[in-house]
């Protein structure tokens, strides 16, 4: 391990490589005339292209991301015209549907998706194991047994409050 895993810092310089990443994911949309619209809206045109209207818990669940996050960006996305919320067979149900808009969008979207899939398997090869690998196993593990347990077990009891 090196001196920056053993002191923490790696944990900054792992998300600030994640914001960075998403900031030129960002900054390539608006390259492709899309200056209103987040990343993060791809992943719920992607399920529901792929799966039909949904429910915000199916996407969310799909998404790997809370309820509360995705109820967030179907809102952002409600307000921008690329969704609209309907009644489902269930009355009680709310369904997302995508909107003309953000079908004329797909076109540009799955270009940027693809573009982006080939950008992270080029940089997988810098690395010492394929990025999808290395989020894969650490998500895996981290639902075996959370950082904060992890953390715990090295804490002993000391430095309490």
């Amino acid at each position: 391990m090196t001196d920056d895993a053993l002191d923490g810092a790696f944990l900054g310089q792992f998300r600030a490589s994640l914001d960075a990443m998403a900031a030129d994911v960002a900054q390539t949309l608006v390259d492709l005339g899309l200056s209103d619209y987040r990343p993060r809206y791809s992943a719920v045109i992607r399920v529901v292209v792929a799966d039909g209207p949904a429910s915000i818990r199916h996407i969310t669940r799909r998404m790997n991301t809370t309820h509360s996050a995705g109820s967030q960006t179907v809102s952002e996305m409600t307000a921008r015209d690329l969704v609209e919320l309907r009644t489902g067979s269930d009355a009680r149900q709310r369904l997302v549907h995508l909107t003309d808009k953000a079908l004329a969008l797909q076109p540009v979207l799955d270009s940027e998706w693809a573009a982006t899939t080939a950008a992270v398997r080029e940089l997988s090869t810098e690395l010492s194991a394929p990025l999808d690998t290395i989020a894969h196993e650490l998500v895996k593990a981290l639902q075996h047994r959370s950082f904060h347990d992890r953390i715990a077990v090295h804490l002993d009891g000391r430095n309490r409050a």
